[in-house]
């Protein structure tokens, strides 16, 4: 692969977020001597790419998805790649999740590939969690919580009892395998220009098309991205005094985190998780408030935001859907102890307006403790004992 390196940074206390890096080469070979003669150009070569992917878990969280896209997800991850596949789908009156065990087993006999499959509500998972005191995931009834972040979370733990350096988070509903292929080329890409152990790398897609009038357009930027994003910016400005627009992924679906970093974030339930990582990040580490980890700072803090060269075509989930994308995102900002008064007013309105109501966000979005909490020992022993639905499938112990 061969990109750019960034062309701006904001810089926020230990944090810097560079501005959208752009691809020139999917593949670019495996001469040697180019990196030393151009110092605006990144190459990397495929032996350096494949060394980080065998260091990094790409975590599928889905939930009643076609298998035919789960299929073609499965096909873009490099070997390399540690998959961990967490299901929130239904287990009646069809049994979506056995569909998919069954499907994932049988891509495994060709596919050769590492891969873990468990459901999100598996019983024996939760009881393991209320075991190790991690009770931020549970709801009043003892179960795990019926969210995206949650899954997530179960991927980063399973990513880390397998000793990864690097968890990514691809998105199940995505039409092109290609696609899928190069986010996690990105992720290696993005990691291996960083310069600190600290790291947060987020794919920016090049066009999202839709089909309009019987024709296919290119659109930038969808709406839910371009509200967040300015509201992203508007905090950033807000705080250094300079308008930006450096931030373009503040819903990036698919991103990933050096484990170091994953496991000290606070995380938020359901679709707010990308914009939180986001704050968590400015919060902790962006000079505004106390930091409880002066390692982290005195390092620095990288995100990367690299631009692809495939389109992203994914499922349309609808309006209702992207209302409460738009909604989590928008509370996450609002709820930020960084977020100033003037922002918040207009963030109450924004709020107001899509949902035609006022309402009280810190009860909505629940706060899920750092995963750096876990006794991991502890939890890989309970996973092994009590998650039935925990599958190893390939050459896994």
């Amino acid at each position: 692969m061969k990109l750019d390196f960034p062309r701006y940074t904001e810089r926020l206390g230990a944090v810097s977020i560079h501005a959208v890096q752009r691809i020139y080469e999917l593949d670019s070979g495996k001469s040697k001597g180019f990196q030393s003669s151009h110092q605006t150009v990144r190459k990397f070569d495929y032996d350096e790419i494949s060394n980080i992917m065998h260091d990094l878990a790409i975590v599928i969280p889905i939930k009643n998805e076609k298998l035919k896209l789960l299929e073609g997800v499965l096909s873009g991850i490099p070997n390399e790649c540690l998959v961990i596949i967490v299901s929130n789908s239904s287990r009646g009156p069809v049994d979506r999740f056995a569909m998919e065990t069954e499907a994932v087993r049988q891509l495994g006999r060709f596919m050769e590939k590492r891969m873990i499959i468990v459901h999100q509500q598996d019983p024996g998972l939760a009881e393991v969690f209320k075991k190790v005191g991690y009770d931020s995931i549970l709801d009043s009834q003892g179960n795990i919580r019926s969210g995206k972040a949650e899954g997530m979370i179960i991927g980063m733990l399973a990513a880390k009892s397998y000793h990864k350096d690097y968890v990514g988070f691809i998105d199940s509903d995505n039409y092109v395998p290609g696609a899928v292929n190069e986010y996690v080329k990105i992720f290696a890409a993005g990691f291996g220009m960083s310069t600190t152990p600290y790291c947060n790398v987020r794919v920016s897609w090049v066009f999202k098309p839709k089909v309009r009038n019987n024709a296919l357009q290119f659109s930038k930027w969808g709406r839910v991205s371009e509200i967040t994003n300015k509201n992203l910016n508007a905090l950033l400005a807000t705080i250094t005094g300079f308008e930006t627009e450096v931030i373009k992924t503040g819903n990036a679906g698919e991103h990933a985190l050096s484990m170091p970093l994953a496991e000290c974030l606070h995380y938020t339930s359901g679709y707010s998780i990308e914009t939180r990582e986001f704050i968590g990040i400015l919060e902790k580490f962006g000079g505004l408030v106390p930091s409880e980890y002066p390692q982290i700072v005195d390092k620095g803090v990288e995100v990367f935001q690299i631009e692809t060269r495939n389109p992203h075509f994914h499922e349309d989930k609808g309006i209702e859907h992207l209302s409460e994308m738009l909604e989590a995102s928008l509370a996450t900002i609002l709820g930020s102890k960084i977020c100033p008064p003037d922002l918040k007013e207009s963030l109450q309105d924004q709020l107001k307006h899509v949902t035609k109501k006022r309402i009280d966000y810190s009860k909505k979005y629940h706060m899920l403790e750092p995963i750096n909490t876990i006794h991991l020992p502890e939890f890989e022993k309970g996973v092994r004992e009590k998650a039935n639905t925990f599958l190893r499938i390939g050459r896994l112990k």
